[in-house]
């Protein structure tokens, strides 16, 4: 493991509380973008981060300063960060494997899904473990959930059986696999899905799988297709799932959207549930004329859902796009993290997040970045921002450019404040 190499310091005031974790220059070189946070819940002032490619970082006083570093692993390390936590303390950075190091330009590339694992808050991870390896197809676009229960760990994820092949028998497919000792090893990677997509990585290809887990240890994923939200659920832990996929909303212009000044943009659905056992699914689509935060929610385990309510207050034309969505075990609070343009010219785009007292009958929202940005048609701007939240702590984490440097920053936001 290298040493640590920079420590990021930021000064807290009342009035700006948007903290840099850390940037780079995009001009010639790669920036930070796809971030993903994990709050610690054994001791919440523990927090980690990644970020595209293979950034790491993490924190010891609630995000106000950041330690950065770069991971490795011998199955390679290839963007797709997702940072989970388990009810030990104990973190897991689950990301693509490119042993090559060539990126979509060989056969041996991305065919696993890899997950490192920390006991020491971040500071160092393993080597890793993997799954879902099944050459030569495409491992892509995973995310993980934590059963708080057990701390079992579940994995959904796009497998290509040839990325970007226009053959119509090439399909894309929702895959799962699981871990029940801590990371340690995998079950074998199996089919979710009843309808598969194309691999052509649009509209009618099968992704946004985000699991999510129930109180009584059900599983539940959402995911996008051909303009629809597709649901499954599993209520033995992965050995088994619905017979036939349940489409639960329709996704106005689908999930591959376009974003002015974005090169390229997406409303995928992120599915969480709360302790009661409420189910919620967050996402983006353009059924008014413009791009908007959406959200349904179900309180029977997914037999009924309710219908398509908006988050983002504003009834202009302005988009909002790339939202995530987290619930506090603690309060039961959601919320949920968003670009939005209302009031602006042009590309420029300030970061906002909502939230939700009430299991999502209504929202609030509210700007957290003072300074608007311009956004780089030129520059992979990355496919998703995120936010976790514990006991009122409240951390999204977002992608940000700034004088031809593309950051990552969060936002030190804390419940106990706003109701003192």
């Amino acid at each position: 493991m290298k040493n640590l190499v920079f420590l990021f310091l930021a000064t807290i005031s009342m009035q700006a509380q948007t903290v840099l974790i850390a940037d780079g220059n995009f001009i010639g070189g790669r920036g930070y973008c796809e971030p993903s946070i994990s709050i610690n819940p054994k001791n919440p002032d523990n927090i980690v981060a990644g970020a595209v490619l293979n950034g790491f970082f993490y924190s010891e006083d609630g995000g106000a300063t950041w330690y950065a570093d770069t991971l490795v692993s011998s199955f390679g390390v290839w963007g797709d960060p997702v940072l989970i936590s388990d009810t030990a303390g104990h973190h897991y950075y689950l990301h693509l494997s490119d042993p090559t190091g060539e990126n979509w330009s060989s056969t041996e590339i991305l065919d696993r899904i890899v997950i490192q694992k920390s006991e020491d808050g971040g500071k160092t991870w393993s080597n890793g473990s993997y799954t879902g390896m099944a050459h030569p197809k495409d491992q892509d676009k995973h995310w993980a959930v934590v059963d708080p229960n057990s701390n079992a760990i579940y994995i959904t994820w796009t497998q290509f059986d040839k990325y970007g092949s226009e053959i119509i028998e090439d399909e894309s497919n929702i895959m799962f696999s699981k871990s029940v000792d801590g990371g340690e090893s995998w079950s074998e990677a199996i089919r979710i899905n009843e309808i598969a997509g194309n691999c052509l990585d649009g509209d009618s290809t099968t992704e946004g799988a985000v699991p999510a887990v129930g109180p009584d240890g059900t599983i539940y994923v959402t995911w996008a297709n051909q303009s629809k939200l597709f649901f499954d659920k599993s209520t033995d832990g992965g050995e088994t799932w619905m017979d036939q996929d349940q489409v639960i909303a329709e996704q106005s212009g689908g999930w591959d959207i376009e974003i002015p000044g974005v090169q390229r943009a997406n409303g995928m659905p992120v599915t969480v549930c709360d302790t009661a056992g409420n189910l919620f699914v967050n996402w983006v689509d353009d059924r008014n004329g413009n791009y908007d935060v959406w959200y349904i929610r179900s309180t029977d385990g997914g037999a009924n859902w309710s219908e398509a309510k908006r988050i983002n207050s504003d009834t202009g034309k302005a988009d909002q796009f790339f939202t995530w969505m987290c619930v506090d075990p603690v309060s039961n609070y959601l919320y949920a993290v968003f670009y939005d343009r209302r009031g602006l010219e042009g590309n420029n785009t300030h970061v906002y997040m909502a939230r939700s007292t009430d299991s999502g009958e209504t929202w609030e929202d509210f700007q957290i970045t003072e300074d608007s940005f311009r956004t780089n048609p030129m520059v992979f701007f990355g496919d998703y921002n995120h936010i976790s939240a514990y006991g009122g702590r409240v951390r999204p984490i977002f992608t940000l450019i700034r004088r031809f440097r593309m950051g990552v920053y969060t936002h030190l936001y804390e419940e106990q404040d706003q109701e003192n």
